[in-house]
This record gives C-alpha cells, sequence and structure tokens, in this order.
C-alpha cells in the first residue's frame, strides 16, 4: 500500500501563521545574501510549535519569533536553528 506524500510546504510563509516570513532566501534571493533568521535564537520550545511537514521547512517569521521570545518565561533553553537554506550543500 502507498501512501500519499505529503503536500509540498510553502516555504515563503510562516509555518505558524501563514504570514509571508519575509526569509530572504526562500524567497529566492541570492544565497550570498543572509536573512535575519539565520542569526536568529528559536526557544525550543516555538520549534517544537511547528508542524512536522513545515519542521526544517519554512522560516518562522519575525513576529512568531519575537512572540515566542516574549512568551518564553524564565531562562527557558534556547536551541540552535538549522536553517534548511543556510546548510553548505557538499
Amino acid at each position: 500500500m502507498r501512501t500519499a506524500a505529503a503536500p509540498p510546504t510553502d516555504t515563503s510563509s510562516c509555518p505558524l501563521c501563514g504570514e509571508l516570513n519575509q526569509c530572504a532566501l526562500a524567497g529566492g534571493t541570492d544565497p550570498a545574501n543572509r536573512c535575519w533568521c539565520a542569526d536568529a535564537s528559536f526557544s525550543a520550545e516555538l520549534l517544537a510549535s511547528v508542524p512536522p511537514t513545515a519542521a526544517g521547512r519554512a522560516c518562522i517569521c519575525a513576529a512568531c519569533a519575537a512572540r515566542g521570545v516574549a512568551r518564553r518565561s524564565g531562562g527557558g533553553a534556547e536551541a540552535e536553528v538549522e536553517v534548511p537554506h543556510a546548510r553548505s550543500e557538499r
């Protein structure tokens, strides 16, 4: 029995709110340009709220990232974020 493939993830939209994530690289710009998200810190709790189909594929927008930071209480654990488009292709 074959399982249906997951629908493609819209990398230009935030997987949490659906608004444009303003990711420079997801928007098709030159890979040499850095995106704001490459230097951002995302809490483990915020990353865990991303739907599995979008995890590692679509960037969280700045507004959701800021809300995640504001919600974090008492120094929650930070997670290193591997930005999919920043990986070096070897």
